[in-house]
């Protein structure tokens, strides 16, 4: 009788906290939600954060709010959702550097696999291989051939070491054999400005970065780092079908929330977003700022950030990556 009384009192307890996680799911969110950035306003992550938050807050018909943190490579920023009440109400639009690369290159006042409860991934952001169109190199091939031909003398440019635009030429370069000399500057922008006026023959850049300067004849696209062709450049190969089979190499951003937050919320974000995204005029509008739609599960999303963590903390080793 004393044990059926027990197994009884476990189950209203389970019962209880299962309730409890309805209640608050059907109750949130009740008061204004806060997603942080922990970059400064501007770049994609912030351009992909606010769209979003426009979009959550008519749907919840409560305010969402964006608080930029930056600083430390996203890692301020992270730590502070990391500590904060895992209620809902604060949440975190990270980026494959936060979750997946900056582990490999530094010091972390957090840990990135237990300190947060995957919501789900928003966009994947491809980059676009591109050359100075004076280089004279036409494809993939053509490049893979010139820096053959030179080992080390082609200079590529990034956004800075550990940045996703080294690590996808890190990939780039492992999977076709060659060599290149990397070339950091501080941020994107000077990174493309070196690469128009001749300081450095190639990069990978964002589709909001470089992709206009591809329009406008000032770059060439070779080939774009995703498995899919990137709908504003539909002529422009995917660098798996160019040659090299397999290669995949793209950012990405994502919600995520402290860890202990209820899993019935973290299951009601995931699913407010992802029917967000299936909206085409709000997909449209992603992809008009160089992210394409994903909306993927919370489980769906650990997966990504685990998988990535491990194909590039190898790039990161094998090529002795490190941070000044």
């Amino acid at each position: 009788m004393k044990t059926s009384i027990k197994l009884s009192a476990a189950a209203c307890l389970a019962l209880a906290s299962i309730t409890a996680q309805a209640n608050d799911a059907g109750a949130y969110p009740a008061r204004q939600v806060t997603i942080v950035v922990p970059f400064s306003p501007g770049g994609g992550t912030d351009t992909t954060t606010r769209i979003l938050a426009q979009k959550l807050g008519e749907m919840w018909g409560q305010s969402v709010v964006v608080e930029n943190k930056g600083g430390a490579a996203g890692s301020i920023g992270a730590a502070q959702v990391a500590r904060a009440k895992p209620d809902g109400y604060t949440l975190l639009m990270g980026n494959i550097g936060t979750q997946s690369i900056n582990p490999s290159l530094y010091k972390l006042p957090y840990d990135p696999k237990t300190a947060f409860a995957p919501i789900t991934q928003v966009v994947e952001l491809p980059l676009i291989l591109v050359v100075n169109p004076k280089e004279g190199i036409g494809s993939v091939k053509d490049l893979i051939d010139a820096a053959k031909k030179r080992p080390g003398e082609l200079f590529f440019s990034s956004s800075g070491a550990g940045s996703s635009m080294q690590l996808a030429s890190e990939a780039f370069q492992n999977a076709a054999g060659v060599k290149m000399t990397h070339v950091p500057f501080a941020g994107e922008g000077p990174a493309i400005s070196n690469l128009i006026g001749g300081q450095v023959n190639v990069t990978f850049g964002t589709v909001m970065g470089s992709g206009p300067f591809v329009k406008q004849g000032a770059l060439q696209a070779l080939g774009v780092t995703s498995s899919k062709r990137y709908p504003s450049f539909p002529d422009v190969p995917t660098i798996a079908e160019s040659g090299l089979d397999g290669y995949n190499s793209v950012s990405w951003v994502g919600l995520l929330a402290p860890a202990g937050t209820p899993a019935a919320i973290v299951d009601k974000v995931s699913g407010d977003v992802k029917q967000l995204l299936s909206d085409a005029k709000f997909s449209e509008q992603l992809i008009g700022q160089g992210g394409l739609p994903v909306g993927s599960s919370p489980k769906e999303f650990s997966k990504k950030i685990n998988d990535d963590f491990e194909l590039y903390n190898k790039i990161i080793k094998d090529n002795n990556i490190a941070v000044q």
